[in-house]
């Protein structure tokens, strides 16, 4: 029965859901996945223990040295795996079951009347049901935990499906009202972070809501208010998913996912959704769990399923089925009511009278009402009449038994006036929602009453009676009605205190009797008169007295009133003395209140002996650098013979990689002491006028050396003329590649004229030869495009040079090609072509035509003539030449320019400059992956060398798996987690001040889910300048704003510091050596941006997919990815560009399908105003063309022809074909061969965007062997056939391709790597070894390797530029920002012409949305954790130089990019810091003074696994871990169950996967996992459960603490239709006033949620937070530290622990995580290797806080370390 809003513990909370879980149905009903290859049994076990055998695989170690056993090997896994996942038994699952929380209500229940359940239909539809489930189980349960909108841009857009929303949120406690609000803050906080959505509610779903009249109220009002009362789109014209027109609906709009509830009030709607996941699923739209979604104030997490070809084979093969069960479960007969088991009343007879009353309505209020008013008066009247005329037919009895049970029904029933009394009491509920603010509404006492049997059959019938008023009233139109208050119509909290008021207090006496107030009487007796006069025919009394029965309506046996046991501590915070704090936060402490010194909170602090950064804290032993604690084999430092090799060995390594990533050899740096001030003089001195006698005489020789040189390359060409042109006739193509590379080695531009027109001649002549051969024949226009092409290069580039005798050469060219309009242009001539005079050689196409249709990607870029001094080997653009203007100026830069366009090439000016100004001076290169890092170092090694102090070397690295030469290089090159820790370590800013510049490489990362903000806490703390690289970023303009605004921050603060720096501080500035010369040069604050957008080559893309045994490979415009609806609303967008080809398509395609076309004359690319008579068509005048089009097309939209663009994109659209995972990877070789026939390889193959399967990856080794069978050998063979390889041997040499595979000799698979590599063939991911990925590298940057199978790590900056990048695999991560990094890769600058992007078998909805959507905008992330501000205050407190520390302390904390221009966050930003700083002060890490104490060293040394870092603390404290950690007797060896202990204590706190509770569902007998991690061992589970008490009590006192900030005016409006309920015309009234309970403190509550019973005490439970919070405070519960031992989702149902780490520790296999895990293999190895890195981890920062070596908790996690890291290595 309901209960008024009461908070309870949390396991008592989730016990009380209303959800019932299939309670009708048996365990044998259900079935289960099983492996067929296995033959896995799946039962319902007694305990979790017998959930999974306990066998172990082992796993072999030794690679064998035949690769087909290998081969085999994999292959059988393959099918094994394959089979585990596809071949489901459906008959041997048993589901767990479900205990009932909702029992069948005799007094009140709706009977539907199915179909004969014993019909074969009906049993084959239960049947197919229960495959049905098993199928979505199995796929839900591998749903991936994800940020849904971490892409989130422009057109995308999802849908919610209403009943899901709905049982998200219902549950019998919740007040009417707050009911709304939850779902309007759901809805809000999706719309605010960007999200676009809409709703749908399916027709045939309310008929499963009639069983609960309440929530089908609820929907129905729902539903309306968000018509009525929001933006949103709610669509109810679909019956259900497999309606057509939903199917419609889905293939134009196609959702990014739905948004779908799992489970249902009944077993019959859970199927129901299930029809719709399957759907879903199958039409490759995604599905997300509407349960365990979580939040924070930039993210939505939830659970993710990615639609897969078995979703969609599963639909194929069951269509039928699902459309009869589907059919089954929606066609019942029409229900019958029946109240108190023998009223019976028909649905349509309530309807009817429903009609019949709003008319009735209509005519006693002609002006409208307010919708409370209607529905109140409808319900109540409607009610009256239909309950007195079922008592009425039930009592006519018969006989004299007839008479008996009339009077015991009568017994049972209400009568007509008691029942017109509690309608009494409706009415005036409403009176007093109308009138009532919600402030005094908040206050009203809370009641522990519930309604009697009696009362709630005809409670229950009212609110069908409001479900059909409301659906009738909301879509007439004829009648004004004030729908805005739909949110409250009912408040059952106040209808049972008025019911309490008059059964109970009223009768007490006149002291009891309280006046309602004039205008509150008024109304309702306004109310009841229309009740009266809608039921004219039965006489139900007059408004007073209210009660005129004395039926009892409310139970009594339990307590009135919720008494608060609960005393909440004084309201205030911890007095705080710190100059940092009160300069961050003093604004908002002087509004808060403080605690006195004698008060409880603070006199109980915990007294810790301070903490020293600098030494033990319990010992005196020196501690190590935080950066020290990372392995360092050797350094510049080393004085021992071997670490010497060792180092030369390292750069002998690194020069040989620099090589293959550049061509130009090293450069000698000479330390230059007296550098000129102004760095561009090189420039100045090239534009000086006057010359010196020296400077004429060497200008003279270089003269004479130059004329020397040209008469050296004239006759070597002479030498090859006859040879080259020769070449050319015979093989056009190879004949003009040789001649290119030739033109290459020249420098003469006389020698290069001449050659070209050579060249040009020789072309013409195999054009001449090739018409003739035709005749009338179609021509092959390439051989005339070379011609073109030649005339282009000609007129441009040796302009200067052609003469007149040239000129009419080229004049008469392009008349024999059939430009007569060129060759006037060219002549300077007037005059028209005719076709008598026509040439035979001519083309049939136009001029512009052909330029832009055929020369295509061989017109000619915009370059610069003119050389800059400062570059060497190439001319600049002008782009290039800001950015050397900025590091010549010491200014920073934003530089977004495409992969490939030359933007790092700054990056290496810059450290030229500083190696060259001083040998103290650092440049900090920051990338951000280990793989990139490796090749910044060895292009690094590969530009410079330099001679150095002993001690001191050029180049440095610290990443966390190693370090070199940190402190000692003048280039670090590192990742921002590692650049991090000597950023803010306090013994680190000697080195600080020596950075004289960083380079951020990849700063898109800014916007990564994980580790952003530490990119943004560097360019916050730096003080020097910097230059930020990407190719993908958005909103560059804001980024450069914010970084500019930092930057003047420092400015300030500079001034600030060296204004007021005490004579310490000026010591220790004196101290650093370079400080001097760093301020010799010129300081800048100014931030630039450099904006390129141009690529060099076009990128065109293809979409490949299966038919038969064959590929269809359609080429796909990328005007196909748009639709109407996207042009209208967002416009094209701006990075959407095509190829003069694509353009000329599009142009055709116009004039198709609008033959009438005003514009198609002025459009014709032959009257187009920049190609008209031009003989050279540059790229920039196409790309004119190709505006010009796009704007033609968005106006046709406003010229009314969207049918036309509808067709025309369609017409573009190509039609691609679906194929199974298994035919995909079948056939995956010959794809691939397929490329290789096209001459589209080197191509990199990108699989799983994320993490890469690997037997994905091992896919790939069947190419090795694709034309070779199974069974041969491959060892034996001596040498491999031409016909087996893609290896070019002609690309290295055989002493360098020894020296690379020498690097393989000890790495695990090294045989296998290099047989592969043989035949052209690699793989890269990160999970390799660095030398395996070099070697994969640098054979590819060679050109010896031509296909490589990679993860999008490498699409983050590797230089590894191919031909061709193909996706070959779609997942959650292939998202608009990875598909520009990877595309990018494709088309090599000065090799390709043009790049290529294939889509294999990727859904051509996604390949779609990935084209046209921009890439996400740069937001920023939340910022702060309570440990990095330990890691701040630590700074600022033990630092040298105090004032710098603190100004960058105070940089992190103000200058956030999320604050940026944002007011709101940064005050929600500032509460936090509050918060955090109380906190650490009260679990004792920081002093009043803000000092650091105690165990703060061991928590900011696990900083990256918060909160489980402060849990860690709470164990050692309190001995838990040294009472677990207890060797064998008389060793210091620990048993196999301590070590097991140990991983499930760790498994419980680190690395946490939560699994969807709908995994739970069914029982499975796994192989060899647990699966479900168990519970943490009972004095851990306390220890933890005493650490969240106290969290969750500091937490509640902050938030009472900092209510008062919160804006109360915002608090009391819903937050997505902003409706008010502060109510101006309450005049007050004595029985409101009576009801009110002004000892309830809800300081900190929204008045939404004291509604439903929730008081400030409240907040003391976790669970009851994030809906009780006020919201402007924008804090929730993720801010709070706490560490949940369970985990439940919005239905109270458990979401379990994935025992991943603990299941691999027993058994070591990782194919057992991906069988029994639901983990992929990619996502288990990264898992398992951040496991062993914990273990690693905890144990080196426990030894370096501990003075004891042989501690056996030092001793445990360094034995626990060893066998996880040995155990990784075997699988690895």
């Amino acid at each position: 029965m309901p209960e008024s809003r009461s908070v309870m513990a949390s396991a008592e909370y989730h016990s009380k859901k209303v959800f019932n879980e299939d309670t009708n149905e048996s365990n044998d009903d259900m079935d289960s996945v099983c492996s067929d290859s296995e033959k896995m049994g799946f039962i319902a076990a007694k305990e979790d223990e017998d959930r999974g055998s306990t066998i172990d695989i082992d796993e072999e170690d030794k690679i064998s040295d035949k690769v087909e056993a290998a081969v085999l090997r994999m292959l059988k896994k393959e099918v094994d795996r394959e089979k585990e996942v596809n071949n489901i038994d459906y008959s041997r699952i048993e589901e767990e079951k479900q205990e009932a929380s909702q029992t069948e209500d005799e007094d009140f229940r709706v009977v539907q009347h199915e179909h004969d359940s014993q019909s074969l239909g009906m049993r084959k539809c239960r049947e197919f049901l229960k495959k049905l489930r098993i199928h979505v189980w199995a796929s839900l349960s591998k749903a991936q935990y994800v940020s849904l909108l971490k892409d989130f841009v422009e057109s995308e857009f999802f849908v919610i499906d209403g009943d899901s929303l709905l049982l998200m949120f219902i549950d019998k406690k919740t007040q009417y009202l707050n009911f709304f609000y939850q779902i309007e803050c759901f809805l809000h906080d999706f719309a605010e972070k960007g999200a676009k959505y809409v709703i749908t509610f399916f027709k045939d779903a309310e008929q499963m809501f009639f069983q609960y009249p309440h929530f089908l109220f609820l929907r129905t009002a729902l539903i309306e208010h968000l018509r009525h009362n929001t933006s949103i789109t709610v669509h109810t014209e679909f019956s259900n998913c497999l309606s057509s027109k939903w199917e419609i609906f889905l293939k134009q709009s196609y959702p990014y996912f739905i948004i779908v509830s799992d489970t249902g009030l009944s077993s019959r709607q859970r199927d129901f959704l299930s029809i719709l996941i399957a759907h879903s699923l199958s039409k490759k739209i995604n599905v997300v769990l509407a349960s365990g979604q979580e939040y924070d104030l930039l993210r939505v997490y939830g659970y993710h399923v990615q639609s897969v070809y078995k979703h969609r084979s599963f639909f194929q093969m069951y269509e039928q089925d699902l459309r009869c069960a589907c059919e089954n479960l929606v066609s019942y007969k029409e229900p019958l009511i029946h109240l108190y088991e023998d009223l019976k009343l028909n649905l349509k007879s309530i309807q009817k009278e429903v009609c019949q009353a709003i008319r009735l309505l209509k005519q006693l209020w002609p002006e409208g009402s307010d919708i409370r008013r209607v529905v109140c008066v409808l319900a109540c009247a409607v009610g009256l009449k239909i309950y007195s005329s079922m008592l009425g037919n039930a009592n006519t009895p018969m006989g004299a038994n007839g008479m008996q049970s009339a009077r015991q029904r009568r017994s049972k029933h209400l009568s007509p006036e008691e029942a017109a009394d509690l309608c009494r009491m409706q009415c005036l509920t409403v009176t007093f929602l109308l009138h009532m603010p919600l402030s005094q509404r908040a206050q009203i006492r809370d009641m522990k009453s519930c309604w009697t049997k009696q009362v709630l059959p005809l409670l229950k019938m009212q609110q069908l009676c409001m479900h059909f008023a409301l659906v009738q009233l909301c879509d007439a139109n004829d009648w004004k009605l004030d729908l805005t208050y739909l949110p409250d119509l009912n408040d059952e909290s106040l209808l049972i205190n008025l019911a309490h008021y008059y059964e109970v207090e009223y009768t007490k006496g006149l002291e009891f009797q309280k006046d309602l107030g004039k205008e509150m009487e008024n109304d309702y007796q306004f109310l009841w008169d229309a009740v009266k006069k809608m039921a004219v025919k039965y006489s139900f009394g007059d408004a007073f007295p209210i009660r005129k029965t004395s039926q009892v309506f409310l139970e009594q046996e339990q307590t009135l009133f919720r008494v608060c046991e609960e005393e909440i501590p004084n309201i205030g915070l911890i007095p705080v003395k710190s100059d940092l704090v009160q300069d961050y936060v003093g604004d908002v402490l002087k509004d808060l209140p403080v605690l006195k010194s004698n008060d409880p909170a603070i006199t109980s602090l915990i007294k810790y002996k301070e903490f020293d950064e600098r030494r033990h804290w319990h010992s005196d032993r020196p501690l190590t650098e935080e950066y020290e604690r990372v392995p360092c084999n050797a350094d510049a430092k080393s004085k021992s013979p071997k670490e010497r090799r060792e180092i030369q060995k390292l750069q002998t390594f690194r020069h040989f990689y620099g090589s293959t990533l550049e061509d130009s050899p090293s450069k000698h740096i000479v330390y230059q002491e007296h550098v000129s001030e102004n760095a561009n003089s090189a420039v100045k001195k090239a534009q000086k006028k006057h010359k010196s006698k020296v400077e004429i005489i060497t200008e003279e020789n270089n003269r004479r050396l130059k004329a020397k040189e040209e008469d050296k390359e004239q006759k070597q060409w002479q030498a090859l003329y006859m040879t080259t042109v020769k070449e050319i006739k015979e093989n056009q193509t190879d004949g003009i590649n040789k001649l290119e590379k030739f033109l290459k080695t020249f420098k003469s531009k006389s020698v290069k004229f001449s050659i070209e027109m050579t060249a040009l001649s020789a072309c013409l002549q195999v054009w001449k030869k090739h018409c003739k051969e035709q005749g009338n024949k179609s021509k092959d226009l390439s051989k005339a495009v070379q011609v073109m092409r030649r005339i282009h290069i000609l007129l441009e580039k040796y302009q200067d040079l052609l003469e007149e005798p040239h000129l009419q050469k080229l004049t008469k060219y392009l008349k024999l090609l059939g430009f007569e309009n060129l060759a006037h242009s060219l002549s300077g001539q007037t005059g028209e072509s005719s076709d008598q005079n026509k040439s035979k050689y001519a083309i049939e196409v136009g001029s512009a035509r052909f330029q832009l249709q055929y020369m295509d990607y061989y017109l000619l870029r915009e370059e610069r003539n003119d050389p800059d001094p400062r570059v060497q080997h190439f001319i600049p653009d002008t782009w290039q030449r800001e950015l050397l203007d900025a590091v010549d100026n010491n200014e920073s830069a934003v530089i977004v320019a495409p992969t490939s366009s030359g933007k790092t090439y700054a990056s290496y000016y810059c450290m030229e400059k500083v190696l060259k100004t001083s040998n103290e001076g650092v440049v900090v290169y920051v990338a951000p992956t280990k793989a990139l890092v490796n090749q910044v170092v060895g292009t690094v090694y590969s530009r410079f060398t330099k001679k150095l102090p002993d001690g001191l070397t050029v180049c440095g690295v610290f990443t966390r798996d190693y370090r070199h030469d940190v402190m000692n290089s003048q280039i670090l090159v590192t990742v921002p987690q590692c650049l991090e820790i000597l950023m803010l370590s306090p013994r680190c800013q000697k080195w600080t001040q020596r950075i004289q510049y960083v380079i951020f490489d990849e700063v898109h990362c800014l916007g990564s889910e994980i580790g952003a903000e530490i990119w943004e806490h560097l360019l916050i703390t730096i003080r020097c300048p910097f230059l930020a690289l990407s190719a993908t970023v958005s909103n560059p303009e804001h980024l450069t704003e914010w970084l500019q605004s930092v930057k003047r921050y420092w400015q300030r603060a500079e001034n600030k510091i060296e204004g007021s720096s005490t004579n310490s501080e000026k010591n220790f500035t004196r101290q650093c050596k370079v400080k001097s010369k760093v301020q010799e040069q010129k300081k800048s604050y100014r931030v630039r941006l450099v904006l390129y957008e141009e690529r060099y080559n076009d990128l065109e893309k293809y979409v490949c997919s299966l038919k038969g045994s064959d590929f269809t490979i359609e080429h796909f415009h990328p005007c196909a990815a748009l639709t109407v609806n996207h042009i209208e609303n967002y416009g094209i967008p701006s990075d959407l560009s095509l190829s003069p080809r694509e353009s000329i398509q599009l142009y055709d395609t116009m004039v198709k399908v609008w033959q009438d076309w005003p514009r198609a004359q002025e459009l014709d690319p032959e009257e187009f105003v920049s190609f008209k008579n031009k003989v050279v068509i540059k790229k920039a005048d196409a790309r004119k063309y190709e505006q010009e089009l796009k704007k033609e097309l968005s106006k046709w939209i406003v010229l009314g022809q969207r049918q036309k663009v509808n067709e025309l994109l369609e017409h573009l659209k190509p039609k691609s074909v679906d194929c199974s995972e298994q035919q995909k990877w079948k056939h995956f070789a010959n794809f691939v061969d397929k490329l290789h026939e096209m001459d589209k390889l080197p191509a990199i193959f990108f699989m799983d965007t994320k993490k890469l399967s690997p037997h994905k990856m091992k896919s790939m080794e069947l190419l090795s062997t694709k034309k070779t069978n199974l069974e041969i050998r491959l060892k034996t063979l001596t040498t491999i056939p031409s016909v087996c390889t893609y290896a070019d041997h002609k690309a290295v040499d055989e002493d360098t391709l020894r020296k690379i595979f020498h690097r393989l000799r000890f790495e695990r698979r090294g045989y296998l790597q290099q047989m592969m590599a043989l035949r052209g063939i690699g793989y890269h991911h990160a999970s390799m070894s660095a030398k395996q990925r070099q070697v994969v590298e640098m054979l590819f940057r060679l050109g010896y390797v031509k296909v490589v199978t990679a993860t999008s790590s490498l699409a983050l900056g590797i230089n590894m530029p191919c031909k061709s990048v193909v996706f070959a695999e779609d997942s959650v991560f292939l998202d608009a920002l990875n598909y520009r990094q990877m595309s990018g890769r494709a088309g090599r600058r000065g090799q390709d012409m043009i790049g290529n992007v294939f889509f294999y078998d990727i859904p051509l909805p996604k390949v779609e949305r990935l084209i046209k959507s921009n890439v996400p905008q740069l937001k920023g992330q939340f910022p702060l954790t309570i440990s990095l501000i330990l890691r701040l205050m630590l700074l600022a407190a033990k630092a040298d130089d105090k004032a710098d520390a603190t100004a960058k302390a105070l940089s992190v904390l103000k200058h956030s990019l999320m604050s940026f221009r944002k007011e709101r966050y940064a005050e929600i930003l500032k509460i936090y810091f509050v918060f955090s700083l109380q906190f650490l002060i009260k679990e004792g890490y920081l002093d009043q003074e803000c000092n650091p104490i105690g165990f703060a060293g061991l928590v900011t040394h696990l900083y990256y696994h918060e909160p489980s870092n402060f849990v860690l603390v709470s164990f050692l404290v309190k001995g838990l871990l040294h009472k677990l950690c207890q060797p064998i007797k008389d060793s210091t060896v620990f048993s196999e169950d301590v070590m097991e202990k140990l991983v499930l204590i760790l498994a419980n706190l680190f690395g946490r996967m939560y699994l969807p509770a709908c995994s739970t569902k069914y029982k499975r007998q796994f192989c060899q996992s647990k699966v479900f991690l168990e519970d943490l061992p009972e004095d851990f589970a306390d220890a933890l459960n005493e650490y969240n008490t106290k969290v969750q009590e500091n937490f509640a006192h902050f938030l009472l603490t900092t209510a008062k900030l919160a804006d109360m005016e915002q608090e009391y409006k819903l937050p997505l239709s902003k409706t008010d309920f502060t109510s101006q015309n309450w005049h007050g009234s004595e029985l409101a006033s009576y009801l009110m309970d002004n000892t309830k403190s809800i300081s900190a509550i929204s008045p939404f949620a004291c509604l439903s019973g929730v008081v400030d005490n409240d907040l003391f439970h976790e669970n009851i937070i994030n809906k009780a919070v006020l919201r402007s405070l924008g804090v929730n519960v993720t801010n709070c530290p706490l560490l949940y031992l369970n985990k439940y989702d919005n239905q109270g149902r458990r979401r379990p622990l994935n025992a991943y780490a603990l299941d691999f520790y027993k058994h070591g296999s990782l194919t057992a995580l991906t069988t029994d895990n639901w983990l992929n293999e990619g996502d288990a190895y990264y898992a398992l290797k951040d496991f062993s890195l914990l273990i690693k981890s905890v144990g080196t920062s426990l030894s370096e806080l501990c003075d004891d070596p042989n501690d056996n908790v030092l001793l445990a996690f360094k034995q626990l370390g060893e066998k996880y890291e040995e155990k990784l290595k075997r699988i690895t």
